[in-house]
């Protein structure tokens, strides 16, 4: 063994409780890669004293040995008792990342840069995705050129939902133009609403509306623009995303797919997918962020899979089911998608009545089984041929509406799991009484 070691071994016979020279001789086995032995010294100094320096080689010890839930909590009593240096945040940082626990790693990291500005480590760069200055202001111009939209619809082009329209407007519209009366009240101009119904509904177009409505910039995120094959992107994926809508005020921020993104934690067997969560509340409670003015919706076709955590007050604390549209509605969309094709004498009114129950996807699904009846005739005349009521209403016996499945599976979470009421829509939508 190193003879400095035996050296200070030896002067401590003569000294045994010369703190000083027993955590001398801790740090000498440490860099000897004696880690055992250098434990044992620093657990003896800390049973004489709570010394900061004999926790932190406590701590480099249970990393080094691959203890990393050891090591945070050694590290977290000493940032709670004020010893912040860079080499405990550091370490601190490290661990977290072993763990995979990266929004947390992402905020000590951030603290570390504030003491340590020229730091730079290419493992932890890599996985934290930490940008600032020109890098962070490029990747949230790329973000803003990419995503932000200036709809050109508002609630006139919706056809029907009246009541989700005047739900929306009492939630998110008239705070905007009356700021003074809910700030006076105490509330806040913003918040989030989730929408939940059977898929291709108009869910995302009535997030379009609701922006155009207030003439404000709308933001929509699927899943596949949030996770990334690294682990720790998606975080910063998802922060960079609450970050361009945040400068973009008065914005609306569309979540489709929401129930991905927030999949009840207890289903998760990866831990990234808990924290890309733990970072989505955190976005959400906005402690370090203003959300003043940012409009934040979700979509979701099965809302018993979100975690109630996203349902807590301040977060997603509406929730409006947006059902199959209504009989004006469905003659609208018949409208819309037929307005540049060749048709003839469209009977919109017969059309929207033998629809019931099918969705907007539904209703463009018939046109298109329609259209594919009309082609072979049209290509041996060599000129388009129209349309007619009778060849969509054919369509529709080849096409049944999949709302139904849907219906068939919400209506167990209706029936079944619904202590709070939070389904009863559904049971009035099907008519099935409580």
């Amino acid at each position: 063994m190193d003879q400095n070691i035996e050296s200070l071994r030896e002067a401590l016979k003569f000294s045994p409780d010369n703190i000083p020279l027993r955590l001398h001789l801790a740090d000498a086995l440490f860099n000897s890669n004696h880690l055992d032995e250098a434990e044992t010294e620093y657990q003896s100094v800390l049973s004489k004293e709570n010394n900061p320096r004999a926790k932190m080689g406590l701590a480099k010890i249970f990393y080094r040995n691959g203890a990393y839930s050891k090591c945070n909590v050694v590290l977290e009593e000493l940032i709670e008792a004020g010893n912040v240096d860079f080499e405990v945040l550091l370490l601190n940082t490290k661990a977290l990342v072993k763990e995979h626990a990266i929004a947390d790693a992402m905020v000590i990291y951030k603290r570390a840069l504030e003491l340590n500005p020229g730091f730079t480590d290419e493992e932890l760069d890599a996985q934290l995705r930490i940008a600032t200055g020109p890098e962070l202001e490029e990747s949230l111009q790329e973000i803003e050129s990419s995503f932000v939209q200036k709809p050109t619809i508002d609630f006139k082009d919706v056809g029907g939902m009246d009541a989700i329209k005047k739900e929306i407007d009492l939630k998110i519209i008239q705070p905007l133009k009356h700021p003074e009366i809910y700030q006076a009240y105490g509330k806040k101009i913003g918040g989030g609403i989730l929408l939940y119904g059977p898929p291709g509904c108009g869910k995302t177009y009535l997030a379009k509306a609701t922006a155009g409505q207030v003439n404000a910039k709308f933001i929509s995120v699927s899943l596949n623009d949030i996770l990334d094959m690294w682990i720790g992107s998606s975080e910063k994926n998802l922060h960079e995303v609450f970050e361009v809508a945040r400068q973009n005020t008065p914005c609306v921020l569309f979540f489709d797919e929401i129930d991905a993104l927030g999949a009840s934690r207890s289903d998760m067997k990866q831990s990234a997918g808990r924290h890309l969560i733990n970072q989505f509340l955190m976005e959400l409670d906005s402690l370090e962020n203003d959300n003043e003015g940012l409009l934040i919706l979700g979509a979701t076709n099965t809302p018993w899979h979100l975690d109630a955590a996203f349902r807590r007050p301040g977060r997603f604390d509406r929730i409006i089911f947006v059902p199959p549209p209504d009989t004006s509605a469905r003659a609208l969309i018949f409208k819309l998608k037929l307005a540049e094709k060749p048709v003839e004498a469209i009977d919109y009114a017969i059309l929207s009545k033998k629809s019931k129950d099918y969705s907007g996807a539904d209703i463009e699904a018939v046109i298109d089984i329609a259209i594919e009846s009309k082609l072979e005739e049209a290509i041996l005349q060599g000129v388009p041929k129209p349309l007619t009521t009778k060849e969509l209403q054919t369509a529709m016996k080849k096409h049944k509406p999949t709302t139904n499945e849907w219906f068939s599976s919400a209506k167990n979470f209706a029936l079944y799991a619904n202590q709070s009421g939070l389904y009863d829509e559904i049971l009035d939508y099907l008519n099935i009484k409580k």
